[in-house]
């Protein structure tokens, strides 16, 4: 159980390091494959490309985590 905590709160940790100094990488939210639709009255962004990137990242985390 301890273990657990520890590695969550380390995620925790590296989650929080990662908001901090997200907006300070100029890439990332601006991938080709974001969708943005602006009208009069209407502004709708989601990136798409970007949760597909960072999915990928998570997963290989994980995956090199778990098969140690």
């Amino acid at each position: 159980m301890a273990r657990i905590l520890i590695i969550t709160g380390a995620i925790l940790i590296l989650l929080g390091g990662l908001l901090t100094f997200l907006p300070k990488i100029p890439w990332l939210g601006r991938l080709p494959g974001d969708i943005l639709v602006k009208r009069e009255n209407l502004t709708f962004y989601f990136p798409l490309a970007t949760c597909i990137l960072l999915s990928l990242l998570i997963n290989l985390i994980l995956y090199l985590i778990n098969n140690r």
